[in-house]
């Protein structure tokens, strides 16, 4: 379309931004529009880490994050892959992960010595445990490493935990205890970066064998001794209960009243093997006035919430102090299940009971058996 152009009146294009006849300018020059222009991610600041996005590869966790520990001679950072985890789906996820190590950052110092370390490895390690019996295994067979509380990581040896190992006066279950602690450890060293090389995975200690002797059960004429000093103190107590119930040491000592149902006289708890956790067993009848009597007090545990070894020692003086045979603790289940098949219990009830895997297929999927019938087999205990 023609137009006039005001200033000469000749015919111009109407789209032309000049007139080409005398220069007289029809309008504004149209700039393009500049594409808008994306939010650009925070500079990190100094120190705080670093976050790369890996591209072309086609990995479902690009971006990298990574930390300063260092510098160089020449002020260049040092930077090391953030742990336990370095790959991320999203920028904001690896941003997260920094803010968090910068709460509370890891020493990657090699510097570090083996009870820094216990401290923390510990913080993370016993989160996961949910048995107060595994806590008091691991804090224990730390107690009997202080030789080594000292030494730095990076210097220790096979020789050194060995000799900690051997040298000590300790069980041979607490050895086998410390190992599997300096074990962890390492790994734990390893994962961040403290160390190259586990050392405690190179050897082996002399592994604990059971002796089938090593347990007896109460005769009846003890368990009598036993009664006739009901409700003296604690130790009594419980090692009746025990006897009566079946439950390890370790679980009669994190039995919590909130596992107590008095109404249909049931306990809940137990620990170790897929079979034994959250069993039911019913309060045998002899046993229930000294239920009642624990139910009442202000602890959150039946029995105050002691440790095994609190148990053990308390079981060992009472023992002495009623002249009964030497015993330990687990000798009370070798009664429950001696006594029970004598009485004639059922074989798949002890098992149930006393948290025993059932092998046999058509008990264990195909045969159901309900709580009613568990407290009639019980009861047949005299």
């Amino acid at each position: 379309m023609l137009v006039k152009c005001p200033e000469c009146e000749l015919q111009v294009s109407d789209k032309a931004i000049t007139c080409p006849h005398c220069g007289y300018p029809l309008k504004t020059e149209e700039k393009p529009k500049r594409a808008p222009r994306r939010n650009k991610r925070k500079r990190l600041p100094n120190g705080f880490g670093q976050i790369t996005e890996i591209k072309g590869k086609g990995l479902r966790k690009p971006f990298r994050a990574m930390v300063s520990v260092g510098k160089t001679k020449e002020g260049r950072p040092i930077c090391r892959l953030l742990k336990p985890e370095s790959y991320f789906e999203t920028y904001n996820d690896a941003y997260a992960a920094l803010i968090e190590y910068n709460k509370n950052p890891y020493d990657f110092n090699n510097d570090i010595t083996m009870n820094e370390l216990y401290n923390r490895w510990s913080v993370q390690h016993l989160k996961k445990m949910k048995s107060e019996g595994s806590h008091h295994y691991i804090t224990g067979a730390w107690k009997q490493c202080t030789p080594i509380y000292d030494m730095k990581v990076k210097d220790i040896r096979i020789r050194h935990m060995k000799t900690l190992i051997e040298s000590s006066d300790a069980p041979q279950t607490v050895k086998a205890h410390i190992k599997m602690v300096l074990n962890q450890m390492l790994d734990y060293a390893v994962e961040y970066e403290m160390i190259e090389h586990n050392y405690a995975r190179d050897f082996k200690v002399e592994s604990y064998k059971r002796n089938p002797d090593a347990h007896r059960t109460f005769t009846d004429d003890e368990i009598d001794t036993l009664w006739l000093h009901v409700g003296e103190d604690k130790w009594v107590d419980m090692i009746l209960v025990q006897c009566y119930s079946g439950w390890r040491p370790t679980e009669l000592c994190s039995l919590k009243k909130s596992d107590i149902d008095m109404s249909i006289g049931c306990m809940t708890g137990g620990s170790k093997t897929d079979a034994g956790r959250n069993r039911m067993v019913p309060i045998h009848d002899k046993i229930r006035p000294i239920i009642e009597r624990y139910i009442d007090s202000d602890s959150e545990y039946l029995f105050g919430g002691i440790h095994y070894e609190r148990y053990r020692q308390g079981f060992v003086d009472t023992i002495k102090r009623l002249e009964l045979r030497e015993h330990t603790p687990h000798d009370c289940r070798v009664r429950f299940v001696t006594h029970a098949k004598k009485c004639g219990v059922d074989e798949y009830a002890i098992k149930l009971l006393v948290g025993h895997a059932i092998d046999d297929l058509t008990e264990r999927v195909y045969t159901k058996r309900d709580f009613q019938w568990l407290n009639l087999e019980i009861e047949k205990i005299k």
